[in-house]
């Protein structure tokens, strides 16, 4: 009697343009050589009767500060810009989307200055195991799944109508509470859940030809897996070949590009040689160290 009341109660708030969230924190070693360095991140599971969108906290609310902040900028009719990140703006750039009934799944990522919207063409195939745990105040069944490069578990629960998770992760029947890949280096587990008001639609800033902000504003590129692979390599190889070009674009004719770029060290530089050289050193360095990502087939 317990989880069908739960259930109407759930189905109502559905049918009343309402979502259900759920907090997911997420745990997970970016540099597999460092495995101490363990970084935590507040993820949201926003569903609602057409799908369900996995986004981290932390990375929305910088960008619709960022957003305001921009749109503030272009309304005032002035021909310079500034637009700075806030300090945290959130460790976890990327969004996936699941559109019911069909399940049908995109990854958001950006790299460089572009957009992209990736289609995932392969379904979680588990493996349903007799396993089961109470966690926090749900009992959980065990499923066990191969996905992206990694061996992956899963504790779902059937007190909830939602056969979803968090990421790419679906097909339970029943919602999954907790993930975890087999080297424990990420985990996600859900840690509270509550219904709130569907949000208005998401705009994007209208920027002018000539600017361009890193993750605002532009159109998605829709592309495959393997299509995604490619760009990704590209970028590795050269992380600022977007930049000079646009540079390149921009600066013909009356239109004046300016750079500027803070060093580690504080030292504010402009000369585009040497803000490109080193974007290309410190972005390159941070690859080296961002070297466990979640889905490596996807990324190496």
């Amino acid at each position: 009697m317990k989880i069908k009341i739960l259930f109407f109660m759930l189905l109502g708030a559905l049918s009343s343009a309402q979502v259900n969230r759920f907090f997911y924190e997420y745990k997970f070693i970016p540099d597999i050589n460092n495995k101490q360095d363990v970084k935590t991140e507040m993820m949201l599971l926003d569903i609602d009767k057409n799908g369900s969108n996995y986004y981290s906290r932390e990375k929305f609310v910088a960008d619709s500060t960022g957003r305001a902040e921009l749109e503030k900028q272009l309304k005032s009719g002035g021909g310079n810009f500034s637009f700075n990140r806030r300090d945290r703006p959130g460790q976890v750039s990327y969004k996936v989307t699941k559109t019911y009934p069909d399940f049908k799944t995109y990854l958001f990522k950006n790299v460089s200055t572009d957009k992209y919207k990736i289609k995932e063409d392969k379904k979680p195939e588990w493996k349903i195991l007799p396993e089961k745990q109470k966690i926090g105040t749900y009992e959980t069944q065990k499923a066990v799944t191969s996905f992206g490069g990694r061996e992956w578990t899963a504790w779902f629960t059937t007190d909830l109508p939602f056969q979803d998770g968090p990421y790419v992760f679906y097909g339970l029947p029943g919602l999954i509470v907790k993930l975890e890949d087999a080297t424990g280096s990420h985990i996600m587990i859900m840690i509270g859940n509550k219904t709130i008001s569907a949000p208005g639609a998401e705009t994007d800033v209208q920027l002018p030809d000539n600017v361009r902000v890193l993750g605002l504003g532009g159109k998605e590129l829709e592309v495959t897996k393997d299509q995604f692979k490619k760009v990704w390599k590209a970028y590795v190889n050269d992380p600022t070949k977007n930049m000079r070009e646009m540079m390149m674009k921009n600066g013909d004719g009356n239109t004046k590009v300016s750079f500027k770029f803070r060093t580690g060290d504080g030292k504010e530089i402009s000369d585009p040689n040497q803000v490109f050289r080193e974007m290309e050193k410190n972005t390159k360095e941070a690859l080296k160290k961002d070297n466990n990502p979640i889905e490596p087939d996807l990324m190496n």
